[in-house]
């Protein structure tokens, strides 16, 4: 039986991200197909963050509301970077490098963050229980938006204007 609990539902995405960047960096693989993985998985990660866990964790008052604002901030920060590079037509090109850098900096600084404020307060302050009905609804929506193919670059230009207007 697959672990519900939220903390490790997250963590869990976080690590096959870094597994989709070192596909990425290297020029021998899919590139393509290891960024249409990401996409797909970083939208929908983010967006069940956004919709499920972020709400419950602000009504539990040892997590600072201020870490889920800036972690919000952070995901259009990354959905940015990850829009510019899938506006790359090349993979082989030195643009598609520098941008994959550009969102490798967003992402892992975000999941490096994420991890020491949100997730560590979540597994300090929430309960068993409480974490595997989070976990639940998190995986809900996520493979819901993974349904809807919500790492398409038409729909991450859509988040991207809605997230500056």
């Amino acid at each position: 039986m697959p672990s519900h609990d939220v903390v490790e539902a997250i963590l869990e995405d976080h690590r096959r991200m870094e597994e989709l960047f070192r596909t990425m960096r290297n020029v021998e693989a899919d590139r393509s197909a290891a960024l249409e993985e990401f996409a797909h998985l970083l939208i929908a990660h983010a967006s069940a963050e956004e919709d499920e866990v972020y709400p419950a964790l602000r009504r539990y008052k040892n997590v600072d509301d201020d870490d889920v604002e800036h972690s919000v901030h952070e995901h259009h920060e990354a959905n940015e970077a990850l829009l510019a590079l899938l506006e790359v037509d090349d993979p082989a090109s030195e643009e598609w490098d520098e941008k994959l850098e550009e969102l490798v900096t967003a992402v892992n600084h975000h999941a490096d963050e994420e991890e020491r404020t949100l997730i560590n307060d979540a597994r300090e302050n929430v309960s068993d229980e409480r974490r595997a009905q989070l976990g639940k609804a998190f995986q809900h929506a996520r493979a819901k938006y993974l349904e809807s193919g919500c790492g398409s670059v038409e729909n991450v230009r859509k988040l991207v204007a809605s997230s500056s207007a």
